[in-house]
């Protein structure tokens, strides 16, 4: 394991672990844009915050879940009009009728190209698949949480010990920061999804979600920049 430094390793092999950081970095990046165009516009404003946090897990409960999405993420999806009228549907109890004469056809018009089987998204093409979503706003599901619970444990996990592998040949840092880096992203990990699960009882946990995500953050952030440095700037 002493052996374990960038000094040691051919140059090809420098290459190898600098493409997969170059890769890793811009998908980190791609994760956290999608974040923002997801969770961060929970609320209808640009930006994560709390209350995003808390709509997304907890729900807003002073309205359907259709009515949050619609003021919020899904806002820039729909004309004025058309979110006029599923919203005041929905407020005016989701009777079946009306849905299939004036509000199947806004879904068909507007929501189908993404709401579909291919693109892995919920259909929206019958009363019974758009009824669920005019009740009140519950935030995330317990299948739901589950389900983006297990793909976080095990893809995010293998993410970092890759990356930790790679930041382990660096030199310049004293040993106790190197092993807190490497668990930092873990334990941050950790962190976050559980206090998703925390924040769907209670939205005082929201916090802890964005505390979780800024430690993995800092800690990627962090190993990257000194992996990148010492393989191509830091002299021998």
């Amino acid at each position: 394991m002493q052996n374990w430094k960038f000094t040691n390793i051919s140059t090809s092999v420098k290459v190898l672990f600098t493409s997969y950081m170059i890769v890793i970095g811009i998908g980190y990046m791609m994760a956290f844009t999608q974040i923002l165009f997801t969770h961060g516009m929970a609320d209808g404003k640009i930006g994560l915050s709390v209350d995003d946090i808390v709509y997304s897990y907890y729900g807003n409960r002073n309205g359907s879940l259709i009515e949050n999405k619609l003021n919020g993420s899904m806002k820039e999806n729909a004309s004025d009009e058309e979110r006029f009228k599923i919203i005041k549907w929905a407020r005016e109890g989701a009777d079946e009728e009306t849905f299939n004469n004036s509000i199947k056809p806004i879904f068909e018009n507007t929501c189908s190209a993404c709401h579909n089987a291919e693109m892995g998204l919920p259909e929206f093409n019958t009363y019974e698949s758009v009824k669920h979503i005019s009740e009140t706003d519950n935030g995330a599901s317990f299948a739901s949480l589950t389900r983006v619970s297990h793909i976080h444990l095990f893809g995010i996990a293998f993410i970092f010990m890759f990356v930790g592998l790679i930041f382990s040949f660096t030199t310049g840092i004293p040993t106790w920061l190197k092993a807190s880096a490497i668990a930092m992203p873990y334990v941050s990990q950790v962190l976050d999804i559980a206090s998703w699960w925390l924040t769907k009882f209670d939205p005082a946990f929201a916090w802890l979600v964005m505390i979780g995500g800024a430690g993995m953050a800092i800690a990627f952030a962090f190993m990257w920049v000194v992996s990148m440095y010492e393989m191509w700037i830091k002299k021998a």
